[in-house]
């Protein structure tokens, strides 16, 4: 069985991040990918318009932080995927590609047996890195549609041409949702759009990106305690894009351009969709987030005392002129094509020890896990938000990193 000090399952940010900071300790590691290339989800489940909703300065590998020309554009796929795989070739990080992590389990307090489809490895510390984007969700319902409409998780859209001719149906209206539907109406499509509860934030607002404004004022370091009412630390990311420069996007638009929304979806049978007749309420949702964000951000440009103009959002009004909707006839509707957009799941089924919460997140502080010598990074929550966006995640891969060199330089003092 080979021994490694430490491995770490992932090689998207937090496992680059955490490579990093680990050769700057001088430990021994390897970081262990399943695809053929680093950052694998930012290539493979995206879709090819895709670009960061984050500005270009908040790009922050460790060691390799954003210092080019455009720092308020957004990151497009290919740039980002360049720039994950020129951090590997410039640090000279211990990539492992090609290989799919099946199971870690504890040696009785002696490290960890990691099994993957080829070997085994010992380690004596295990850092989980696979992310927090892991399993779509997809209804059981979803089994009952007909097969001849298709059906896909967001992660496998890839643009408008790739889809059967016919109108489209999208489930959920969280980030991704809502990018997905805004692209594929503008490309002509028909789109139905299953609203859920997320909410709307603006792209600028009162002279800055709404994303500075949120760090600024420090509302990405809040804890799941901390979150204004009706905003759960799993409730879905408000809407937003990057495209075309970033905008906000807006349900009402929506509707304006021709989008028929619906509430949130409620099941299916052969070619009928059936959805909640919440869609008011959901808009209602959407309209007041954005309006609780805008006042907060208002608050703390008073208290700081800041120089910058009032500014008031337009208020639409178009989606509650829509009729609710409750069933749909995808063969009336010409609906040929259903995108799942309603979130992910966690996926740590392959660790073989009890590390979850009732929620099925990880039980951990400060990334480092309730089993020594076990650690998780790239996840928010951690104990902000911040710890899984690309502008925060770094501060968790150095801790752990730090935590990870503390030990080992313990156990080598101890003769252990």
């Amino acid at each position: 069985m080979r021994r490694i000090e430490t491995v770490i399952i992932g090689a998207g940010q937090a496992g680059l991040g955490t490579s990093y900071f680990l050769k700057q300790h001088g430990r021994e590691h390897l970081v262990l990918e399943q695809a053929a290339i680093p950052g694998n989800v930012w290539v493979n489940q995206r879709w090819d318009s895709f670009t960061l909703v984050t500005p270009n300065w908040a790009f922050r590998l460790p060691g390799a932080e954003y210092d080019e020309d455009d720092p308020h554009a957004f990151m497009p796929r290919e740039k980002v995927v360049e720039n994950f795989k020129s951090y590997v070739s410039r640090y000279q990080l211990p990539v492992q590609y090609n290989t799919r992590v099946i199971g870690v389990e504890s040696l009785d307090g002696r490290g960890y047996r990691v099994q993957t489809a080829e070997s085994t490895i010992r380690a004596d510390h295990v850092v989980i890195a696979t992310g927090f984007f892991q399993k779509p969700k997809i209804p059981a319902s979803a089994k009952a549609l007909s097969p001849e409409i298709t059906q896909l998780p967001s992660t496998q859209y890839r643009n408008p041409r790739s889809l059967p001719p016919g109108a489209v149906l999208v489930v959920g209206s969280g980030q991704t949702g809502c990018q997905i539907a805004e692209e594929l109406y503008k490309s002509g499509r028909k789109v139905f759009l299953c609203t859920g509860g997320a909410g709307r934030a603006p792209r600028r607002y009162r002279g800055k990106d709404i994303i500075e404004w949120l760090e600024l004022s420090g509302f990405f370091n809040r804890t799941p305690d901390m979150l204004p009412p009706g905003m759960g630390k799993f409730k879905g990311i408000p809407h937003l894009s990057g495209a075309n420069g970033g905008h906000t996007l807006n349900l009402h638009q929506f509707a304006r351009d021709g989008v028929a929304l619906l509430g949130h979806f409620a099941g299916a049978s052969d070619f009928n969709i059936f959805a909640a007749p919440d869609l008011y309420e959901n808009l209602t949702i959407a309209d007041q987030f954005e309006l609780e964000g805008c006042k907060m951000i208002d608050e703390f440009i008073e208290a700081k005392g800041l120089n910058s103009p009032p500014e008031v959002l337009p208020q639409l009004r178009d989606g509650f002129r829509q009729p609710i909707i409750e069933a749909l006839d995808c063969r009336s509707s010409g609906i040929s094509t259903v995108i799942w957009a309603m979130g992910y799941s966690f996926d740590y089924n392959f660790i073989r020890l009890p590390v979850r919460d009732a929620d099925g997140f990880p039980i951990q502080n400060h990334g480092v896990a309730n089993h020594p010598g076990l650690y998780f990074v790239g996840i928010p929550w951690m104990p902000s938000e911040k710890s899984g966006s690309l502008f925060g995640f770094g501060e968790i891969c150095k801790h752990v990193a730090s935590s990870i060199a503390g030990d080992a330089e313990r156990q080598l003092s101890q003769g252990t």
